[in-house]
Parts: structure tokens; C-alpha cells; sequence
């Protein structure tokens, strides 16, 4: 089979890399790709928002599957219009899509569905929102409703702070017609984690738990990334609390899409916090995570065509999922300055070396020439596997220890816990 993987990150690196090991898969396309995808696929020159240029490309080359990376084409309703052309792609629908794209949307059904997650309120007015500042105390959350590519959320320690994230929303437009309605919410204490899982609108079945690391610098300090690392099984995510999450939040979920007829069929990453109470639900990605995919997908034993299929043809239930017992570990490299305002067109060097038991997925690189560049914030993702999260560490910081370009920066504690 003919499969189209859109997207361009180290998750998308990963969907390639495992679609690889495949026998069903004769040909990988991948658009926009990277480096790295370059040596595994045929790279398209189509940007992942130009959703019905991307279905005239599957059409023409008789793709017979796409499978969608990113969050921006699944709210822009790629999956829509690929259904509406007769086209097979994996992913939610542009409704489904709302739980990730509107933060309030996503509190709403938490709501209706009894779902543990912080009290909130939304609002669409700037003086109203300011008026509400407060009544739960601080620190308090502020949240852009719409996607802001990560960054669309403040955690306000007073009054001040509060007022001025409002006032980069709302007033200033600092995410565009994201922040036209914001989310007040409670902070809630506790330890951050989050699981992934296959959905087929019937049922939803969790894959291996990953734990990232969402800071810049080492101890959890500095601004929050894109994340900087993970790695997968996570020592939070013992069996009592695997229980909990099953009984109290993945149980719900299901039922609620149901109860609103929200035919949901792809992968719902669930943040959650742990808090004294249990968990509850910070916010939902209606997509693979990044970096977590990557420590994922090198866990996972069976054909991961054979599990996309199964969800397309609502039979999850039936499908057999096997997981390595392996322990992996990914660390990000990301450029110089990241996560703000960060170089590009940096020489990277140490690439060419292979060993069986690590892979470096590409993220922000692009080829010149011989030559292999810098081209994003997190420009790698250099991962490694071994019988104990501690020996994955030692093997990929050696690995990691060979990749040199200028300014290059990474965190040194990925796979120790952080309390």
C-alpha cells in the first residue's frame, strides 16, 4: 500500500520510521518531511494547512492511506474533505478536532461528562474577564481557547500578571483569533503526566505510558517547550494510578463522545495531573504526542498498520496490541535561543554515525547540498532503548554526546524523576 504521512516533526519521523518495518507498506510519501524523513520517503512539497492540495495529491497518486501528524490540519478539517473525495486518512474530523482546537470546548464536555478536571470559566469579554480574576485564588491559569502552538497558556502568580496575559489575548492579539475567548481556570498541584490512546468511537485502549519533560532547562526550569524529552514506561504511571485513569476518566471519555455523537477515530493524548485527590484532566491533544511518539513507537511490536486499520474499521477491541517490555528514552536537541526566537541554517555534524539500539528522529531540519541544517526549535530527537530506563540513558547521551552544531542546546536529566 501507498501511505501519505503529513506533518514534518520528529512524531512524524517516527510514524515513517515504524511505517518502514511494515510489509503491508510498498511507498511512504511525506509532506512537507525533513532531512531525516528524506532518506525513509518521498518528500511533497505541500505545507500541512494546504489541506485540499494535500487530498488533490492523494488522489492523484492513489494514496491508500494518510495519516495526519499535527493538530492545525486536523482542526482545519483535513479529515472532512479527504472523506468527502472517498480518501482513507487516520485522524478525528473536524468536530472531534474541536476538543484540542477549543480549549473551551474541551472543559465543556469534561463538564457534561463528568470528567475530573480544574473549575473554570469562560470568557469573550476583556473587562469581564478581568472582573473574574482572582476567584480562584493564585497562582490561576489562563488559557487562549484556540490553538496557540503550545504556548497559549499562563500560569499568573498575581493580579498583575493575570491582567497582562488577558491583555496579550484578548486586547493585543498576541495568538490572533485564538485568544478571542479565554479559559480562567485553578491551578491545580501535583505531578503532570499524560497517556496516549487509540480510539475507534466504540472503544479506547491506552497505549504504553510516556513521561515528558515540557521546560527548557535542566531540574524542570526556564519557559515551557514544545517538550524536551520523555521517556516511556514513566514511574508515575504505576498500576493503582493506570486504574484510576481507567475508571474515572477513559471510561467517561467514551461514553461522553458517544452521549454526543462525536464519532471519534484516531489517537486522544490525555494531560492529566495527579493531583491529592486523583487525576484529573488538564487538557486534550487530538493527535500523537512529540516527543512521546517516539519513545512509543519504538515500544510497540505489532504492525502499527494493522492498529490503524482497526480503528478506521471500528474493530480496536479485537485487535491485538503487543508492547516491548524495553525501557526507552528521548532527548531533544533544540537550537540556540529556542523557545523563543532561535537560529536556523546551523551545519549539524555526527549524524552519519548508526548503531542498532538508537535512532535520531529529525525535527526542524532541512538538506543543502551535502550538507544537513538546522531548520526548527527542536531540531532532533535522538532516542535509545535498554533493559532499564537507566542503561537507555547512558546510550542515548552517548549518542547525543557525537551531534555537534552551533549553539546546540538539550537537558541533561531526561529519564530522572523530577519532583
Amino acid at each position: 500500500m501507498k501511505v501519505l504521512v503529513v506533518g514534518s516533526g520528529g512524531r512524524e519521523h517516527a510514524l515513517v520510521w515504524k511505517l518502514k518495518h511494515s510489509p503491508k507498506v510498498e511507498k511512504i510519501y511525506c509532506a512537507p518531511g525533513n532531512a531525516g524523513i528524506g532518506n525513509a520517503a518521498e518528500l511533497v512539497n505541500i505545507p500541512v494547512e494546504a489541506v485540499e492540495e494535500l487530498c488533490s495529491f492523494a488522489k492523484e497518486k492513489n494514496i491508500d492511506l494518510t495519516i495526519v501528524g499535527p493538530e492545525v490540519p486536523l482542526v482545519a478539517g483535513i479529515v472532512d474533505v479527504f472523506h468527502r473525495e472517498g480518501l482513507k486518512i487516520f485522524g478525528p474530523n473536524k468536530q472531534c478536532a474541536q476538543l484540542e482546537g477549543s480549549k473551551a470546548f474541551a472543559k465543556d464536555f469534561m463538564e457534561r461528562h463528568q470528567i475530573p478536571t480544574a473549575r473554570y470559566r469562560e470568557y469573550t469579554d476583556l473587562r469581564e474577564a478581568k472582573n473574574a480574576l482572582g476567584i480562584y485564588g493564585y497562582p490561576m491559569v489562563i488559557k487562549a481557547d484556540g490553538l496557540a502552538a503550545g504556548k497559549g497558556v499562563v500560569i499568573a502568580q498575581d493580579e498583575k500578571e493575570a491582567a497582562e496575559a488577558l491583555e496579550q489575548m484578548m486586547a493585543e492579539k498576541k495568538f490572533g483569533t485564538a485568544g478571542d475567548k479565554v479559559v480562567i481556570e485553578e491551578f491545580l498541584q501535583g505531578i503532570e503526566t499524560s497517556i496516549l490512546c487509540f480510539v475507534d468511537g466504540k472503544s479506547i485502549v491506552p497505549m504504553v505510558s510516556a513521561q515528558d519533560y515540557k521546560r527548557i532547562y535542566d531540574e524542570d526550569q526556564g519557559p515551557n517547550t514544545g517538550g524536551m524529552g520523555t521517556y516511556s514506561p514513566s514511574y508515575i504511571y504505576e498500576e493503582k494510578l493506570e486504574a484510576a485513569v481507567a475508571e474515572r476518566i477513559l471510561a467517561p471519555v467514551i461514553r461522553g463522545l458517544k452521549a454526543d455523537g462525536l464519532d471519534f477515530k484516531g489517537v486522544l493524548f490525555i494531560g492529566l495531573m495527579i493531583t491529592a485527590e486523583g487525576p484529573r484532566v488538564l487538557e486534550f491533544n487530538t493527535r500523537f504526542g512529540d516527543p512521546e511518539t517516539q519513545v512509543i513507537l519504538t515500544r510497540l511490536e505489532t504492525d502499527l498498520v494493522d492498529i490503524l486499520e482497526s480503528i478506521l474499521e471500528e474493530r480496536l477491541a479485537d485487535q491485538e496490541i503487543r508492547w516491548s517490555d524495553r525501557k526507552t528514552v528521548c532527548v531533544v536537541i533544540a537550537a540556540g535561543g529556542y523557545p523563543e526566537s532561535y537560529e536556523k541554517g546551523r551545519i549539524i555534524q555526527g549524524l552519519m554515525e548508526q548503531n542498532e539500539e538508537t535512532v535520531v528522529f529529525h525535527a526542524g531540519t532541512k538538506r543543502v547540498g551535502e550538507d544537513i541544517l538546522t531548520n526548527g526549535g527542536r531540531v532532533l530527537g535522538v532516542t535509545a532503548w535498554g533493559d532499564t530506563v537507566e542503561e537507555a540513558r547512558r546510550k542515548v547521551y552517548q549518542r547525543v554526546e557525537k551531534i555537534s552544531f552551533e549553539n546546540m542546546q538539550y537537558r541533561k536529566d531526561i529519564g530522572k524523576l523530577i519532583r
